[in-house]
């Protein structure tokens, strides 16, 4: 198969699809693999390192989609790289559709086979895509979030570890899954009073079981989500429910009784945001005030640390990626956890969330794909 990795286009975006050793594993194998010149950049990988792993570096960006079988990417699609799809391409990169209308509905128009790696599974009912880069956002969460507090960046000015006789930040984190728990160790590590409140019990088990006295488990419902925020210096919003737009847990009415100072940070925003009070952000531009409440609400936050992430990122996809190399859509006939990722198949919308997102009519992947 031709595979192709144009350079991402997003603001700030650094990542790559693809690292040279990925390349090398995918021609290793009797792949083509284009990938656009400099689009290693942003990892410190040149052409040259391209080219050694036995890829044909291009500097013409609409080359790339228009030979390629296969587009790998980082991030989801921008305006002018949806226009460059064609009928029977295959993207495979994040998507985040459900809060997404524009997009949703030009990958439709596309008649691409557009799989999200946010949404495949794995036998454990886990996202294993997705989790590498929920990862990276737990941990840069709370540095993001710490910085935010300093009145430099508008914040009440609190070290989030305090020091002998003054008493560190109080960071709530709303969500115990990938993202939660690494926020937490971060936040541990940095010597704040932790909270974190989930819905589900064992959950907050297994983080009592890892973290012990270290933190606060609380179960979460309107109540305590309300109580535990007025309190907080931080809150890191890390819902998630996949495929879906993210549920608004906290209020614009709560968010504005909270401290002056206070930070909120919204890891959701990717999925629409788990604050009433949220819009996307940008790394040129993270910040923004809403009754005395900085938000962070940057929607790729993982790119501002492009080495750590795309290696991470590369691991968990480049198994997947290879047999779609070799097999095609027979790859998603044959796998059901692969098969999760689709969510848009020649016009028809093959995932639950995003068609009652978008008000587009559901076919099962199944279906769509002829089994």
């Amino acid at each position: 198969m031709r595979i192709g990795v144009p350079r991402e286009v997003k603001q700030a975006e650094r990542r790559v699809g693809l690292t040279p050793a990925s390349v090398r594993e995918l021609t290793g194998r009797g792949h083509e693999v284009l990938v656009e010149s400099e689009a290693g950049s942003g990892i410190g990988a040149t052409d040259d390192h391209y080219e050694a792993a036995g890829a044909m570096v291009i500097d013409d960006v609409d080359q790339v989609w228009d030979r390629a079988e296969m587009i790998v990417k980082v991030k989801e699609p921008q305006s002018a790289e949806r226009a460059r799809l064609c009928e029977g391409q295959i993207l495979f990169t994040y998507l985040h559709l459900a809060p997404d209308h524009e997009q949703s509905h030009e990958l439709i128009a596309s008649q691409a086979s557009c799989i999200a790696y946010e949404t495949v599974t794995d036998g454990s009912g886990g996202l294993p895509l997705l989790a590498p880069m929920s990862r990276v956002a737990g941990r840069l969460a709370v540095q993001a979030g710490a910085s935010a507090l300093e009145t430099v960046h508008g914040g009440a000015g609190i070290l989030i570890g305090g020091v002998p006789g003054v008493p560190p930040a109080r960071v709530t984190i709303i969500g115990g899954g990938v993202v939660g728990e690494n926020a937490a160790e971060i936040a541990v590590g940095m010597g704040a009073n932790v909270h974190v409140l989930d819905l589900n019990p064992a959950v907050l088990d297994h983080l009592e079981q890892r973290f012990g006295a270290s933190i606060t488990t609380i179960t979460s419902n309107r109540t305590t989500i309300e109580e535990e925020v007025l309190q907080a210096d931080l809150v890191i919003g890390a819902v998630l429910v996949a495929g879906a737009k993210a549920p608004k847990l906290v209020t614009a009415d709560t968010i504005s009784q909270m401290k002056a100072g206070s930070v909120v940070v919204d890891v959701a925003i990717d999925q629409g945001g788990c604050f009433e009070t949220s819009r996307p952000t940008t790394h040129a531009e993270p910040t923004f005030v809403v009754d005395e409440v900085v938000h962070y609400c940057v929607a790729n936050m993982p790119g501002v640390v492009p080495q750590t992430s795309t290696r991470a990122l590369n691991d968990a996809t480049l198994p997947r990626i290879a047999v779609l190399a070799d097999r095609g859509l027979d790859a998603l006939r044959s796998d059901p956890h692969l098969r999760r990722g689709l969510n848009v198949h020649k016009g028809m919308v093959t995932e639950p969330e995003v068609a009652a997102s978008i008000g587009a009519s559901y076919v099962t992947a199944e279906a769509a794909l002829g089994i």
